[in-house]
């Protein structure tokens, strides 16, 4: 049976990484493993061409016991993409065992905040999930913005992600204040009320951090985190082992303290 992100107990810590080969992401994906990471996720952005295939992608799968997600957005490192041709990556990633791929929640038509309103576009989502589905894998629908949200946006925002047919919905937006940041905290608390299914809240931004630590205690379904901090690539995510420390040692969750 493909391994699962959703068959596990929340929150499932995931090594988030990037990698121009197959070796340098199941080196990578075996350093998240051995760090306490229970899920792996990789951005195919920066993948060479030569590698952008079913037995490449099956190989990194193959490589360490957890399930992996993968997620290509409009940032091809070589070359512009178009939506379509990074669908078919990501289905080839599908085909090779892939546990969750993500879908861009302005796939086919990208608009503000990342979300579309377009009938044409949501119902060639739909169909996309359908097929993703009809693969074995799970999807997450997301949307990323760089300013901050209130909790009545966010939730509003969500439960439109999550009538495409998500398994899993995914929001990230900006905590640069102290306001932007309590509110973050409330959002996240609202979510796991309100949704009722595994979501994905996270932050950018000056006061990220500490939402990315405590989010996972207050409901968020996966968290990110690194092995290593590599200049090459964004370092917003905590480290593998710093996320482990502080969840280990929290002794407090949501669930249990209502």
């Amino acid at each position: 049976m493909r391994r699962s992100f959703l068959h596990q107990p929340p929150p499932v810590v995931t090594g988030i990484m990037a990698g121009q080969t197959p070796q340098e992401l199941i080196a990578e994906s075996r350093n998240a493993e051995f760090d306490g990471a229970r899920g792996i996720a990789i951005d195919l952005a920066d993948l060479k061409p030569e590698f952008r295939n079913a037995d490449a992608l099956r190989g990194i799968v193959e490589a360490v016991p957890l399930p992996f997600m993968f997620f290509f957005y409009r940032n091809d490192k070589w070359g512009a993409s178009g939506d379509d041709q990074r669908q078919e990556l990501l289905l080839a990633a599908a085909d090779a065992g892939a546990s969750m791929i993500d879908v861009m929640g302005d796939l086919y038509d990208p608009s503000p905040m990342e979300i579309t309103h377009n009938a044409a576009a949501i119902d060639r989502q739909r169909r996309l999930i359908d097929i993703i589905h009809a693969r074995g894998a799970d999807v997450v629908v997301s949307s990323h913005m760089a300013c901050a949200r209130t909790t009545e946006q966010v939730v509003e925002h969500l439960l439109a992600l999550k009538s495409r047919g998500a398994d899993v919905v995914k929001l990230v937006a900006t905590a640069d204040t102290d306001e932007e940041l309590a509110e973050a905290l409330r959002t996240t608390i609202v979510l796991k009320r309100e949704l009722k299914m595994p979501f994905i809240h996270l932050c950018n931004g000056r006061l990220s951090r500490l939402h990315r630590f405590f989010g996972p205690a207050l409901g968020v379904s996966i968290a990110f985190a690194v092995h290593r901090y590599e200049p090459r690539y964004a370092m917003t995510q905590p480290t593998i082992r710093a996320m482990r420390a502080v969840l280990d040692n929290l002794h407090c969750h949501l669930d249990e303290a209502t």
